[in-house]
């Protein structure tokens, strides 16, 4: 089986802000608190700002948490006095280093777990007081319980700290979560962007969002498509909010690029608050195993596949299927597709790669003439909002899409991308193509239209549908196919290599005299490695160690092996095909909102068994050659060299009937 629930950085988030709209609150109120926290001691309590501890501020908060929504949680500006946060912030940038992590799910820079402090050289404990004396007065006795006098949820541990510092420049983001791993209680986080007198603005993005859930007859909650609660970061300001299994859901916002060159960090220390451990007071016996029980619980209930939109429509192919292509099947497949595909010899190309790698892109897919029409539709309809329906629930998946529907609209032509989705891909013209493109037998399909739009849109890494056929003994397969549709440019990762060298002039130049050196720009966040997303990547997930992470697949340095299987860009009239098993992930990268469009594809999923277990490939080579209209002829010339290059036509076995385009721009298996 895949493996679908993921261990997340620390990388959740909270702010303040404003609602966007108000629903209702099924949450038990904590009781108000009477009186404040006692506090330990004087060194602790004026790391934070001067009365914090009030009786009648712990109030005031108490009722804005009990009084929030879409669930509990609590906004607290100016937590810190601010010359102690001022020097944490310059050690962190002095002193400590940042890696960039990117999942499926977020990308960010982060440093190490700050827990153990304590255990850092003696040399670099010594550069980072400030920062360690932060950490101390969040643990502490006295700020535990004005959480818990906040929120009433139950006693805090001291001795479990969970806190890292996360850096979020423009492209980083995180998506929607619940923040339930473990012993959790309370996930919180202090902001260190902008400054008092240079603020963080709410364009910039960067906002924690908060989901409203829908409760199922059966007591599920699933989140919600969109956010209710949008709360932008501010200087020293704390958010918190209780973990709650199934509820406690939140994303946080892009950070959006400048207009000029300057610099946007959001920079904030989050962690969680955890329940307490052995040996310290409120200590529950098996009360983390019975959290962890509930956890595992609420996230395969909000996980099932029941809840999703789309919901998948799989339809049979008839079991009856005749080989070879009469002129009539030929006549049908060449209104849509480019036929270069629909010759033997770059179909058995494409078969013996596919056979071999088991993926396979092909180019300039779809004809000429349909081609240019479906381009026009798609690069109007790409700066127009759509009737589409949004894909749910957002912890899994976000997009735009279209089901191939039974009944035809009478009263309007269909749409280029209708006409994929309703008459070619369900075809039994296509499937016999395909069959003889992959080598496989494919027993059902289930096809998509789908649009990512920028700064809004992906999917997370899931396993494979158990929707494949059950005929076989062994473990399902399926055949799964990507027409990539995306008209804009720009979605490559740049290449430095391909940058050419700025020519210098020398120091003694009569054009140059008065030359000064320059000093290199050394960026303290690495962002060499970002993308506007938007590709699709599939992934392994055998792994023995139950910690690793799946989704994973760039953290710092590169490496050799780091479980990517296959993987393809948005791209204009590309068909990628790739099989798939159980122990693959599969995800789409959310689309960053620098993207210059949008990202369409129409995707289909075919149940497949390997038609290469009855039949010997030689078998099928002289089958298919023995077909009307396929094949027939050798394949080498007198010479004995290949007769057909890569891109151009077989003209013995296609009469070019059909060549009324200026040019065909060939396939590249």
């Amino acid at each position: 089986m895949a493996k679908e629930k993921r261990k997340h950085s620390n990388t959740h988030d909270s702010a303040s802000g404003s609602h966007k709209k108000k629903g209702k609150k099924e949450h038990k109120k904590p009781a108000p608190a009477t009186t404040a926290p006692t506090v330990e001691n004087d060194d602790i309590k004026s790391a934070f700002r001067a009365g914090l501890f009030d009786k009648e501020v712990l109030s005031e908060y108490n009722a804005q948490y009990a009084n929030s929504g879409p669930y509990p949680h609590a906004i607290i500006p100016s937590l810190i006095n601010p010359s102690l946060l001022h020097s944490v912030k310059q050690e962190i940038l002095e002193h400590l280093s940042f890696t960039a992590k990117e999942t499926d799910i977020y990308r960010l820079h982060q440093t190490g777990d700050l827990a153990n402090l304590s255990g850092l050289p003696a040399e670099l404990a010594a550069k980072l007081p400030s920062l360690r004396r932060l950490r101390d007065a969040l643990y502490s006795q006295t700020f535990r319980d004005y959480i818990v006098g906040i929120s009433g949820c139950g006693p805090l541990s001291g001795t479990k700290t969970d806190m890292a510092i996360n850096v979020y420049t423009p492209g980083c983001h995180l998506l929607t979560h619940d923040d339930v791993i473990g012993s959790r209680r309370v996930s919180y986080i202090l902001y260190l962007c902008g400054s008092e007198k240079e603020p963080w603005q709410a364009s910039w993005g960067g906002a924690l969002r908060l989901y409203p859930t829908k409760k199922d007859a059966d007591g599920t909650k699933v989140p919600t498509a969109e956010w209710s609660r949008v709360c932008p970061p501010s200087w020293n300001q704390l958010a918190f909010f209780e973990v709650v299994p199934g509820e406690s859901f939140h994303d946080v916002e892009e950070v959006y690029d400048a207009e000029d060159s300057s610099e946007r960090v959001r920079m904030a220390i989050s962690g969680w608050f955890h329940i307490p451990q052995r040996g310290e007071g409120g200590f529950v016996e098996g009360l983390e195993e019975e959290l962890g029980k509930k956890s595992s619980l609420a996230s395969l209930q909000t996980k099932n596949d029941r809840y999703d939109r789309p919901q998948p429509m799989v339809v049979p192919y008839p079991a009856e299927f005749e080989e070879g292509f009469s002129e009539e099947e030929l006549d049908f497949l060449v209104k849509y597709i480019n036929p270069m595909y629909l010759q033997p010899d770059p179909l058995r190309q494409i078969a013996k790669q596919f056979t071999e790698e088991n993926s396979i892109h092909l180019g300039a897919f779809l004809r000429n003439k349909f081609e240019a029409a479906l381009k026009e539709y798609i690069e109007a309809a790409d700066t127009e909002p759509s009737s589409w329906p949004v894909a749910v629930p957002p912890h899994k998946q976000k997009f735009l899409y279209l089901q191939a529907s039974e009944k035809k609209a009478k009263d309007r032509e269909m749409s280029p991308i209708e006409e994929l989705l309703t008459v070619l891909f369900p075809s039994q013209e296509f499937r016999k193509l395909l069959q003889y493109a992959t080598k496989l037998k494919l027993n059902s399909h289930n096809v998509l239209a789908r649009r990512f739009r920028r700064g809004m849109d992906y999917t997370l890494a899931t396993g494979m549908a158990s929707n494949a056929s059950a005929e076989q003994d062994e473990a399902p397969i399926q055949l799964e196919l990507c027409l990539n549709l995306t008209p804009t440019s720009g979605w490559e990762p740049r290449d430095p290599s391909e940058e050419k060298p700025k020519k210098k002039r020398s120091k003694k130049s009569k054009l140059n005299p008065a030359h000064k050196e320059e000093k290199k720009e050394v960026k303290r966040f690495d962002d060499s490695t970002r993308t506007v997303g938007g590709y699709e990547m599939y992934m392994s997930t055998e792994d023995d160690d139950p910690t690793h992470d799946p989704a994973v697949y760039k953290a710092g340095a590169e490496e050799e092996d780091d479980g990517v299987l296959f993987m393809s860009h948005p791209s204009w009239n590309t068909l990628s095909l790739a099989l798939r098993d159980q122990g693959t992930l599969k995800f789409v990268k959310y689309v960053s909102a620098s993207a210059k469009g949008d990202r369409w594809d129409l995707v289909g999923e075919f149940a497949a068994v390997d038609a290469q277990d009855d039949d010997s490939e030689e078998d099928d080579d002289s089958e298919e050659d023995d077909e009307d209209g396929e094949a027939g002829e050798d394949d080498k010339d007198e010479d004995g060299e290949d007769k057909q290059e890569e891109g151009t036509s077989d003209s013995d076995s296609y009469d070019g009937r059909y060549d009324d385009d200026e040019e065909w721009l060939g396939c590249s298996p």
